[in-house]
């Protein structure tokens, strides 16, 4: 169960996860071992799964980001396991999920440019033999950074 405190916490290593228990202690108005203690049980129990950096696409030089919407041919356990599996292991690829709806997945990829964007439809998805048709939406702007979640 968490309290009020747990939840000031998450959203405090949500905006900074390089918090210190020093820093922690002094947001949440606990020492700094109570408030190193309470991380480490939110992480123990599964609340924080882990701590990771946000990069800039376009300085490492990945110029277009887009959402793929997939729809399979096939539903079997087997195509589904395979399609996932190439999914996987498509570093552009940064984030997948399975809809209800017209489209069975939705992927968010990265690509350096709309060359690159082509070469994955055409080469990757669109001849996997599970896949039926794939859509694709290219962002234009993105005015609202992914936030962190409501805590």
């Amino acid at each position: 169960m968490l309290d009020e405190t747990d939840h000031r916490l998450l959203a405090a290593l949500q905006k900074d996860a390089h918090l210190t228990a020093q820093e922690l202690g002094e947001i949440l108005h606990l020492s700094p071992s109570q408030a190193g203690r309470r991380r480490q049980r939110l992480e123990a129990e599964g609340y924080i799964q882990s701590y990771s950096a946000r990069l800039d696409a376009e300085k490492l030089g990945l110029k277009v980001q887009a959402f793929v919407q997939v729809q399979l041919a096939m539903h079997g356990p087997k195509q589904s396991a395979e399609f996932a599996r190439m999914v996987e292991l498509r570093p552009e690829i940064v984030s997948a999920w399975t809809l209800t709806g017209e489209a069975d997945y939705l992927l968010r990829v990265y690509c350096a440019d709309l060359r690159a964007l082509h070469s994955l439809i055409h080469e990757v998805l669109l001849p996997h033999p599970a896949v039926a048709r794939v859509q694709s939406q290219i962002v234009m702007d993105q005015f609202k950074r992914d936030a962190p979640l409501p805590t």
